[in-house]
């Protein structure tokens, strides 16, 4: 172990020789760290090239943590500048106890979950020796040590879901491209969300179960979908999650035609829907011949695409919405009653009967001049809003702009003269940082802001619920919202969830409507609204 620092006494770093622990684990860890006062910023990542260069572009690494090792853990932080007169950072330091408290938690990981008596094996063979009967392996290691894992995982004859990202496209080629020779399914790099026989992995929300199969190059894709089927009425099979580059030229959509083999031989399936963002044209061309081969109906979303020439058996929609309708044959109620559930017979129940409203989200009130910032957790929601937006002539702008949608890229600043969706899970936002699904308080800031803000017409936000997710994401934003005050711009907002997630969708979506917000039934809904509350729009 050694410390030291030489950014002057704010920066410090401790680097633990050896030592891993899962990275979500260790921005949870920073997270508490941040909320002790007199620290800044903090963040515990392991020592690989790219952690150390993320620690150097922050201000945030000295020459300890400089040495460290892909094997060690680097503790940072920087202390805010409240020194008094003849008082040293040291000695701020020392009263907060910010390495002391830093080493307690890093002590007691199983404690903080209220899981300190479980058992929680450190290597794959002893997980294996403890499960036997698994024939799946979660990947959640940093990005460099991925494909030598699943590697080991294969090697046992299990199927791999890749959560991890930082994996070259090469080498996820190359992995899919074993695991189909063994008959095995890597899901992912980078892949945020499955459902396989009713279990939930990595993010996801609880579903029912039916005859529906999806297989989604979006997680958040994934998630909407799943959970709006659940709410008309209908369930989920499976939702193979492929990772987002699976349907790349290089990688060749490998994991997606598998899992639409593995959909055509299960008798549970009756009906599969394809989720991602436009392909690469040759494996465009792969996907629709083999989707065309299946006896199998399948609904298609291809966010951002033009209209497909599809097989008989296809049927394409433009949203995830509209995918989820095709699927079940239902249409989704247009709004919600004043409990949060679909009412087709109030045709003016955003908002709630009663309910305080922000600024011009009362119906009928003048509409506002001024553009619209949206604030996405979901890469594919930020995407699908952008979609619908541009159908509809606004000329946007985005961190993560959908190709021949959105023309203009933006970079992570909000403050630009348009309209601007920003994905705040992109990795400029998500860099040594917790997703903001797991911690909104980023997001709760920037929404502040925004509102604040005489230039913003109104906000389009999404709200994920789930396994993963923030306990309560609505209430950090309801609260935000309802300290903003009547004159602040209307706030529109969907919730991704259903009434078995731990959050509570029906609670969830209460909580933003006492605070005025007005809540759409889907993401896609949610835009459309957005878009009529701008004057012109």
């Amino acid at each position: 172990m050694s410390a030291g620092n030489d950014h002057g006494p704010r920066v410090i770093n401790r680097v633990h020789d050896g030592f891993y622990l899962d990275s979500v684990a260790l921005m949870r860890i920073a997270m508490e760290l941040e909320q002790m006062d007199g620290v800044e910023t903090a963040a515990l990542m392991i020592g690989t090239p790219a952690n150390l260069d993320i620690l150097a572009a922050a201000h945030l690494l000295t020459e300890a943590g400089k040495k460290a090792t892909p094997r060690d853990l680097i503790i940072a932080i920087r202390l805010a500048n409240q020194a008094g007169p003849g008082e040293s950072q040291d000695t701020v330091l020392g009263k907060n106890m910010v390495l002391e408290r830093a080493e307690a938690l890093l002590r007691q990981p199983a404690a903080r979950t209220g899981e300190a008596s479980q058992w929680r094996p450190k290597m794959l063979r002893s997980a294996i020796q403890s499960l036997p009967g698994a024939n799946l392996a979660l990947i959640s290691v940093p990005g460099a040590y991925a494909a030598a894992e699943a590697r080991k995982a294969m090697d046992a004859g299990l199927h791999v879901f890749i959560f991890s990202d930082n994996v070259t496209l090469e080498e996820e080629a190359a992995l899919k491209t074993e695991a189909r020779q063994r008959g095995l399914l890597v899901m992912g790099p980078d892949c945020g969300t499955a459902l396989i026989n009713g279990v939930a992995v990595a993010f996801a929300n609880k579903v029912s179960r039916g005859d529906i199969g999806i297989v989604s190059a979006s997680g958040t894709g994934l998630q909407e979908v799943s959970s709006l089927l659940t709410r008309m009425g209908g369930g989920i099979s499976h939702g193979i999650g492929t990772g987002g580059r699976d349907l790349h030229e290089i990688v060749g959509g490998i994991t997606t035609l598998m899992a639409i083999d593995a959909l055509d031989e299960d008798p549970g399936t009756s009906h599969v829907v394809l989720i991602s963002k436009p392909p690469a044209p040759s494996v465009a061309r792969a996907v629709l011949e083999r989707v065309a081969a299946s006896p199998k109906p399948f609904t298609i979303c291809l966010l951002g695409s033009e209209p497909l020439q599809l097989p008989p058996n296809a049927r394409q929609a433009f949203t995830l919405q509209q995918a989820a309708e095709f699927a079940l044959g239902k249409t989704l109620p247009a709004v919600l009653s004043g409990k949060g559930q679909p009412a087709p017979e109030t045709p003016n129940a955003f908002p709630p009967p009663g309910a305080s409203t922000s600024g011009a989200s009362t119906p009928g009130a003048p509409l506002r001049e001024g553009w619209l910032r949206g604030l996405f957790t979901g890469g594919t929601l930020c995407a699908e809003a952008q979609t619908i937006l541009h159908g509809a002539g606004l000329r946007l702008h985005s961190n993560a702009p959908v190709p021949g949608v959105t023309a203009h890229r933006s970079g992570a600043s909000p403050r630009v003269d348009g309209h601007l969706l920003l994905d705040l899970g992109a990795d400029e936002y998500t860099l040594g940082r917790l997703h903001p699904m797991i911690d909104p308080k980023p997001r709760e800031e920037m929404l502040r802001r925004e509102l604040e803000s005489p230039d913003v017409a109104a906000v389009l936000l999404d709200v994920v619920l789930g396994q993963g997710a923030h306990p309560n994401p609505a209430g950090g934003l309801a609260h935000t919202v309802s300290e903003a005050g009547p004159d602040s711009p209307p706030v529109v907002a969907s919730v991704t969830g259903t009434a078995g997630d731990t959050q509570g969708w029906t609670d969830q979506v209460d909580l933003l409507r006492q605070a005025g917000i007005l809540v759409a039934p889907s993401n896609a809904a949610a835009a459309t609204l957005a878009l009529s509350l701008l004057k012109g729009g």
